[in-house]
């Protein structure tokens, strides 16, 4: 049953995926392949992602952070998302939510500044989909920060994120 269940959500997310493949595959007379984003930015107050190519946003979503969004992480715990430039990592397609890619926090000035305070800097930032199995109704995931210091996106935004981005896209997250 759950197995039927996320094959169909599958066939829908692509669907959705597929409708909006026109602005985000290659230029008119190209092969239409997807190419991936060569950047993504973060701008937290506006709960917004873009993803760059060439220049030009191929790619905008709405985003959920961490539930104490303001300010910079500082440590483990403090259910902020981090702040500055880092990279896309590891990818986990069997994740508690739906997909997900490691951010490269914390990069070494993220360790200088816990060590200095003698906190633990945490760690497993990830930009994801929902949870598989959600406590709360859909709209309040999409309309509220609700991450322990993620970055989350719907899982039709999600799954297109997914396929448009790489290991070793840089990711600027900005106050």
């Amino acid at each position: 049953m759950i197995r039927n269940t996320l094959i169909s959500t599958l066939f829908v997310l692509l669907g959705a995926f597929a409708a909006r493949a026109d602005s985000v595959a290659g230029p008119p007379g190209s092969d239409g392949a997807l190419r991936p984003a060569e950047r993504v930015v973060v701008p937290k107050a506006e709960r917004r992602m873009d993803l760059y190519r060439e220049g030009r946003v191929i790619a905008t979503y709405r985003v959920s952070l961490g539930l104490n969004p303001n300010g910079d992480k500082e440590r483990e715990g403090d259910f902020r998302t981090p702040e500055g430039s880092y990279h896309l990592t590891r990818r986990n397609a069997r994740s508690d939510f739906f997909l997900a890619v490691q951010v490269s926090y914390p990069e070494e000035a993220d360790l200088r500044t816990a060590r200095r305070n003698g906190w633990a800097p945490g760690g497993l930032i990830m930009v994801h989909g929902l949870p598989n199995i959600p406590k709360y109704p859909r709209d309040r995931y999409l309309n509220t920060d609700w991450t322990d210091g993620c970055i989350a996106l719907s899982n039709e935004d999600m799954l297109e994120f997914w396929l448009l981005t790489e290991a070793g896209t840089p990711i600027e997250i900005t106050p």
